[in-house]
């Protein structure tokens, strides 16, 4: 299995993710971009979750779909075809982060998988959901990490 280098413009690895991109801000999804798709995937899938909520693994963004030839994601986009899920909110798409005051800052795992082929998951899928279809089947994957904190 290889790795997709996963990457924003808008944060590093390990790095603050700027107001813009969380609920409490203009609740855009931030720009994304990779390189390293295997050329025998048919489809991309991108999960972004947060690990340390207080009611268990959120789900922030799920979209399935994704055309295997983008190398990227614009803030506050997805590609033509593309299928975003419902999210922890309960709304289709990204919902940024906003995490409770005075909490430390919350971890946001973005994983991009590369994948054989359309891949099925409930339309408001938990992330242990996402992750039994997603980590069975991927090609490769990426995973790039923000922090936020109220």
């Amino acid at each position: 299995m290889t790795d997709i280098e996963l990457k924003s413009s808008a944060f590093d690895h390990h790095a603050m993710i700027p107001r813009r991109y969380a609920l409490e801000g203009e609740n855009l999804s931030p720009p994304l971009a990779w390189s390293g798709v295997p050329e025998e995937a048919a489809e991309l899938a991108l999960l972004c979750e947060d690990p340390d909520a207080p009611s268990g693994t959120f789900v922030h963004w799920l979209v399935t779909g994704i055309d295997p030839h983008a190398d990227g994601l614009p803030a506050g986009g997805t590609t033509p075809g593309s299928h975003p899920h419902t999210n922890g909110y309960g709304e289709s798409g990204w919902g940024g982060p906003l995490p409770p005051v005075g909490d430390d800052a919350h971890r946001y795992f973005f994983r991009l998988y590369a994948l054989p082929g359309p891949v099925s998951v409930p339309e408001a899928a938990s992330a242990v959901q996402a992750h039994r279809v997603f980590d069975e089947q991927q090609l490769a994957s990426g995973t790039l990490i923000g922090l936020y904190k109220r």
